[in-house]
């Protein structure tokens, strides 16, 4: 089945500036204590709904890597996912103690209910808002009950979208969607999964807009002896 064209955009021209990006970006969460305690919140409650059999997280969007290391760091098995051949081949350089492999939050190519949890941070602003809710969905179905999802994102007082056609000097078509919380909590909503919690973080530095973080779960395991529907007529 033929990719749809903004994902073949999106791997192209990450492709194209991968090298660039992951020496200017080798670990964008550096100095950033907002997102290091997400992380952090984010790995207990992936602890918490594991039990004593933890399965592992993805970081999808992984890019160069640091977001999969950093969660690592905190003592869970995790692996990463990204659209672009290149951009996981600089993290499985970078981070050889990790596993990383080319795939799209679209279409996981994934068992349902076997992760323990998902961040994407800053992936989902290249899905077009007709794609979002599907790949929420997705995520929904390759997460076990209860387990958590970690979302960053630039947002504003409204939605917005842009297309960059030239970055580090390189030729590209890549396509960015800025979302208010309440927007992306809502497609959360629509694909069953329940939000935990949101936060806004102003601009800091070079930045020009607020970022966004939401932390979901998925529906919580049934009660023992709870109807289970078959699935069948």
């Amino acid at each position: 089945m033929r990719a749809p064209d903004f994902l073949q955009s999106t791997q192209a021209s990450y492709d194209a500036i991968a090298e660039a990006y992951a020496a200017e970006h080798p670990d964008s969460l550096a100095g950033r204590p907002l997102e290091s305690a997400l992380l952090m919140a984010f790995a207990e409650l992936a602890r918490a709904s594991g039990g004593a059999a933890q399965a592992p997280v993805a970081d999808i969007g992984s890019g160069p890597g640091y977001v999969a290391a950093r969660l690592h760091g905190l003592g869970l098995p995790v692996f990463g996912i990204d659209v672009s051949p290149r951009m996981v081949a600089l993290a499985r350089r970078a981070h050889p103690e990790l596993r990383f492999h080319v795939g799209s939050m679209t279409a996981l190519d994934l068992p349902d209910g076997t992760l323990g949890g998902i961040v994407a941070l800053y992936s989902t602003i290249h899905v077009p808002d007709d794609h979002l809710t599907g790949a929420f969905t997705e995520f929904r179905r390759v997460l076990r009950p209860g387990a958590p999802v970690l979302l960053g994102f630039q947002s504003g007082d409204e939605d917005g979208h842009l297309r960059l056609s030239e970055r580090y000097g390189r030729e590209i078509s890549l396509d960015y969607y800025w979302r208010s919380p309440e927007a992306v909590a809502d497609r959360l909503g629509e694909a069953g999964l329940d939000l935990y919690a949101q936060v806004l973080r102003a601009p800091q530095g070079e930045e020009k807009m607020p970022r966004a973080f939401l932390l979901a779960r998925g529906p919580a395991p049934a009660p023992p002896g709870a109807f289970r529907p078959s699935g069948r007529g």
